[in-house]
């Protein structure tokens, strides 16, 4: 079934909406949500066990969990649990829209590790060095003097920079092929469009989750370090960490409806 989908332009206002919203819908199913993240952890951690293919299967599959979310976040909303299911369904529509979203999550596999290439040529290869004397446990000497590195802030600046480009052509593309039928062309074209159109709701998204994961990872250390327990804190960082990522990718569907006037409840949507 293909919906009738219209590009339009939202206040700025509606990013920090996306974000209330999302916490709505973890609020009405905060174990399947979150379940559902961790199913996606576990199988990208064993794909990265895979030699060779791991990191490719990994960067593949991004696209179609943002898709995943957008459904199990649908499905919340018509009071219904979603299941793992989401992650697939996209793949059992028509052959051409399944053929369509493989070829955006081969291209965006392709795409990242491309950059990883360019940024490893840009800091020449000292993110690499960093991470390899962390994995091996090396001395605290030798980390900190890699660490030190000016080329690390270069490289740190290459990747994060070519990968928001890269996000903005594939953040409603897969939804773009799902509901509405789109060639994969023009979906990119289409979510770019609608990136740029709404670039202030957009920014201010970006900056109220940035905000908010500073905010609470202060409050975290803080508050463990005045009780003198603040060997818990990583622990407790981590699971902040989860559980905001959830709340993420359950707030994707909004800015997708927002964008293209997809049809969703009235009482969530509304101020």
């Amino acid at each position: 079934m293909t919906m009738q989908l219209h590009l339009q332009q939202v206040p700025a206002r509606n990013g920090r909406l996306w974000i209330r919203h999302g916490f709505k819908v973890f609020q009405r199913q905060p174990l399947a949500l979150a379940s559902l993240f961790g199913l996606f952890l576990f199988a990208g951690f064993v794909a990265m066990l895979l030699p060779g293919v791991g990191l490719l299967l990994t960067f593949a599959s991004l696209p179609l969990l943002s898709l995943g979310f957008m459904l199990a976040t649908h499905l919340v909303l018509q009071k219904k649990t979603p299941t793992a299911s989401v992650f697939v369904a996209p793949l059992k529509l028509t052959p051409e829209r399944r053929r369509s979203q493989i070829v955006l999550c081969l291209s965006y596999a392709l795409a990242m590790l491309l950059i990883g290439l360019l940024a490893d040529w840009v800091d020449g290869g000292s993110t690499r060095d960093l991470q390899k004397l962390i994995a091996d446990n090396a001395d605290s000497e030798a980390i900190a003097q890699a660490a030190t590195d000016p080329r690390l802030l270069w490289g740190m600046c290459a990747r994060l920079g070519l990968v928001t480009l890269l996000s903005v052509p594939y953040w409603h593309a897969p939804a773009l092929v799902h509901w509405g039928g789109q060639g994969v062309a023009q979906a990119l074209f289409s979510s770019t469009l609608a990136l740029w159109r709404n670039k202030a709701a957009f920014a201010l998204n970006a900056l109220l989750w940035g905000g908010l994961l500073l905010a609470v990872a202060g409050i975290v250390s803080l508050g463990f370090g005045l009780i003198g327990l603040t060997q818990l804190a990583p622990m407790v960082l981590m699971a902040s960490g989860l559980l905001l990522s959830t709340v993420f990718y359950a707030s994707l569907y909004f800015s997708f409806v927002d964008c293209f006037m997809f049809g969703a409840p009235s009482d969530v949507l509304s101020d």
